[in-house]
């Protein structure tokens, strides 16, 4: 038994029990616990314990003070102790007529089991959709807010280089609506690290710097890093989103097995410091890098694709465009554009690839109707429909149909139906890069707007049947109640019910 697993031990009998708290966490030096009855601690015989430095009280606050390194090993014992997972918070009943000891430490210990058990029974796919969820959930609010303000923006864009409407009367509408949009999408791998450090037990502000290595914000254009695969530089976001996720995962074992061989009194200065150099440098050379040849192999495939041409081609295009937004690799698709509209004016790739975020529409509307008494899922249904219909996808891939599992398939097929019918109908394209969804309609060349609507229908139409039929998860139907605002979802419980 190591010192902090014996502190633990010390501190949970001399507290109450662990049943006595209702949430236990740390900062750099002490350790923090959220009593529900503070008469139960024995605050003398803490001081003796050895180790503990000393004991403050707050009301229903008791924190120990154990030192640097320490408050984090104890505070996770005394959360393992628990059953739960180290920095979640346990909800507590705020109503006055049901507040009572009846949601225990033990009894989330219990439930925390069973739900161990049932993961174990879990294939691969489950568990990975599962943690994308538990990272991506608890962002809908600010998809669902900066999402609808980009939405808007992106139309307001389009109808300015279709010439619909004056650039001097809407241009500066236009970069204020970007501004408070990019407030989260110019640094969503960010967030989206600080949320995967906290799934893996990581430190949340190491997570959202390590997500920040992927903008490579300090390379010089004049001498940029290269590739070590394909001796080409490296470009920024190589990697998208699935590379942070797997970077901050890399960065929480890290982490573990330094603090497992660093004393305590340097834990501050050499765990953070050598974890971020280590996980770092595999993210520039072997996370990235990999990345982008990937994405070089994705160019000659797309050209082969197009040049199958029709109705098969749109398919194949439409049907996989998805899992490339997943991997971040859609960006090595932009060149591509460029040339199409440089050469002819227009790109008719676009209009193609915008049908995968329409299938995803079609599947959540299915869902929404099938899984009515899923209280939770369908609020967020209800929060990320209108932003996918204005061509910003995230919130429905991360938030509802790739946790899911089969609605996500049945949602690249519905986007694939939709590419067939641009591709059946032919000379389709957008005369600039733009969102997709309603949003790209303003930049639909030659007036050929209804063939690209009849895209959007058909794909709504083919994700909304495909999921109906075959795509919605029994457990998805469960009734379900929201505990909290629609902004403060139970995300726990949400991934239980999925």
């Amino acid at each position: 038994m190591s010192k902090e697993q014996d502190m633990a031990k010390q501190i949970a009998s001399k507290i109450g029990g662990l049943e006595n708290t209702s949430k236990i966490y740390n900062c750099m030096t002490r350790v923090r616990i959220d009593l529900l009855d503070p008469s139960e601690v024995e605050v003398e015989a803490l001081k003796q314990i050895e180790g503990v430095m000393g004991v403050v009280e707050d009301g229903n606050n008791l924190q120990v003070i154990v030192g640097p390194g320490a408050s984090t090993k104890v505070a996770t014992e005394l959360n393992d102790m628990a059953g739960i997972q180290h920095t979640e918070h346990i909800d507590e009943n705020l109503d006055p007529e049901l507040t009572n000891n009846q949601t225990t430490v033990r009894q989330r210990a219990a439930n925390n089991k069973a739900a161990l058990k049932q993961k174990q029974s879990d294939n691969q796919f489950k568990r990975f959709t599962r943690i994308i969820a538990s990272i991506f959930v608890p962002l809908i609010p600010a998809f669902v807010g900066a999402g609808i303000i980009g939405g808007i923006a992106s139309i307001i864009g389009n109808l300015i280089t279709s010439g619909h409407i004056s650039e001097a009367n809407w241009g500066q509408i236009l970069t204020v609506l970007n501004i408070l949009k990019n407030g989260l999408f110019a640094y969503l791998n960010i967030y989206v690290g600080i949320n995967a450090a906290k799934v893996f037990g990581a430190t949340e502000g190491l997570g959202g710097v390590v997500a920040g290595v992927i903008y490579l914000t300090g390379m010089s254009a004049e001498a940029p890093l290269m590739n070590i695969f394909s001796g080409q530089p490296l470009s920024p976001g190589q990697g998208g989103m699935i590379g942070v996720i797997l970077a901050v995962y890399l960065l929480s074992i890290m982490e573990k097995q330094l603090r497992k061989v660093i004393p305590n009194s340097l834990d501050i200065i050499f765990t953070p410091t050598l974890a971020l150099l280590v996980t770092g440098l595999i993210t520039i050379f072997l996370i990235m890098p990999f990345a982008g040849v990937v994405s070089s192999s994705l160019v000659g495939s797309v050209n082969w694709v197009l040049e199958v041409g029709g109705a098969l081609a749109g398919f194949i295009l439409g049907a996989t465009f998805l899992p490339l937004v997943m991997f971040g690799l859609h960006q090595v698709l932009t060149p591509v554009h460029v040339e199409m509209i440089n050469s002819s004016g227009a790109t008719y790739l676009l209009p193609v690839l915008a049908m995968a975020g329409a299938g995803q529409v079609g599947a959540a509307i299915a869902l929404w109707l099938k899984a009515r008494k899923n209280k939770q899922l369908s609020s967020m249904i209800k929060g990320a429909l209108p932003v996918g219909i204005l061509g910003i996808g995230e919130p429905l891939i991360y938030a509802v149909t790739l946790p899911l599992g089969r609605p996500f398939i049945t949602a690249c097929l519905g986007g694939g139906i939709g590419g067939a019918v641009i591709g059946g109908i032919g000379n389709i394209g957008a005369t600039a890069i733009g969102p997709s969804g309603v949003a790209l309609i303003p930049l639909i060349a030659d007036g050929r707007w209804f063939g690209y609507v009849l895209g959007l229908l058909a794909a709504y139409a083919g994700g909304f049947v495909l999921t109906y039929l075959f795509g919605v998860p029994h457990e998805a139907t469960l009734p379900t109640e929201i505990h909290g605002s629609s902004s403060n979802l139970d995300v726990n419980e949400m991934l239980n019910n999925l």
